[in-house]
């Protein structure tokens, strides 16, 4: 077990990783970091004041990064300089958006077809970002192949950290991992290095750390689902096993969020609520009989929705687990928890 376990960081989730989905968060133990949804950010844009509530009024006590997206570089360098008027750790760039939308305008992932432009938007934004700048990226647009190329852009630039979903953009989620491209990364660049891509439970975020080293793990869509991924993540890194929730616990989750969502909203419609709480729980029902999911689609009322959930929710069977995608990440804890004999090798 390595002697300093890796920060846990929030992963950018368009939608989701709001002002009150860091609150609820928090109440399960919670991320050390964490990043907003992206700013959209072109010729003519300002700063969301939506996204920028997650900021200033962070509920978490933890550090908060404002991640943007675009490619328009005179509109990235003003809006990070409005960003940084406000609490943030620092600025965050998303060059990793596999959104077929985000890849037309050339942002997000789309930008890892242009090579220079990300080298001059770099550069532009390392000179206008005094405090940490960091960048969110794929390992590469098509293939991994690119990935060699990429890691020699960004060493040429003083980024201070770079987090790395092991995906192409055109594997979107739909493929498993590749954690030998992390494991480069973290032999080559000066800066650290955060894993992210299919932590779905805390055995995955452990065997991702043992094949990569990397100084940091990012979680998205299993925090979704497993609002105590990260304090199980704790668990295993101090080598212990983690405490697993009860289905009824994941019920009272559920409940917190669809109430907190509900509470935050200006103008609550409940058709409308049931309807968002839906896309949320697409993550949820993962691992459950596909009648849980069935049902809830279906759902149009609050009454509705509650009687779904208590169906399948409301006992004190422990929550099903979920395997990762990629079986090279995922064996037992009673593995995973005995000592690493080696660390990762760089390619």
């Amino acid at each position: 077990m390595a002697d300093s376990p890796p920060l846990l960081y929030l992963a950018p989730m368009q939608d989701v990783t709001d002002l009150t989905f860091m609150r609820v968060l928090t109440r399960f133990g919670g991320a050390d970091v964490y990043v907003t949804e992206y700013f959209r950010v072109h010729e003519a844009s300002r700063p969301d004041p939506w996204i920028l509530r997650s900021i200033d009024e962070n509920p978490t006590g933890k550090p908060i990064y404002a991640q943007m997206i675009g490619q328009d570089r005179t509109a990235l360098v003003r809006t990070a300089q409005e960003l940084l008027q406000h609490p943030v750790a620092g600025i965050d760039l998303n060059l990793g958006c596999p959104a077929p939308v985000v890849c037309k305008k050339e942002a997000g992932g789309g930008l890892l077809r242009n090579l220079p432009k990300i080298d001059a938007i770099l550069s532009d934004l390392r000179e206008a970002i005094p405090r940490h700048f960091t960048v969110k990226t794929r390992i590469g647009y098509h293939t991994p192949e690119e990935f060699e190329a990429l890691l020699q852009l960004f060493s040429r630039h003083r980024i201070d950290a770079l987090a790395i979903h092991a995906r192409t953009v055109a594997e979107k989620y739909q493929t498993p991992i590749h954690p030998e491209y992390v494991a480069q990364a973290v032999a080559t660049l000066p800066c650290p290095v955060i894993a992210n891509g299919n932590i779905v439970n805390a055995a995955a975020g452990l065997a991702y750390h043992r094949q990569t080293a990397a100084a940091g793990l990012m979680i998205g869509r299993g925090a979704i689902r497993n609002p105590w991924i990260f304090d199980q993540l704790r668990a295993v890194f101090s080598g212990t096993l983690p405490t697993l929730p009860r289905c009824r616990e994941l019920l009272d989750y559920v409940r917190c969020l669809y109430q907190e969502i509900a509470a935050d909203t200006q103008q609550f419609d409940a058709l409308g609520h049931v309807q968002r709480m839906k896309k949320t729980m697409l993550f949820v029902t993962q691992g459950f009989a596909p009648e849980f999911e069935f049902q809830l689609r279906r759902a149009k009322t609050e009454s509705e929705f509650d009687a779904i959930c208590r169906d399948f929710l409301d006992h004190d069977a422990p929550v099903p687990d979920l395997p990762p995608e990629n079986s090279r990440l995922f064996c037992g804890f009673s593995e995973l928890l005995r000592p690493a004999v080696s660390q990762p090798s760089s390619r």
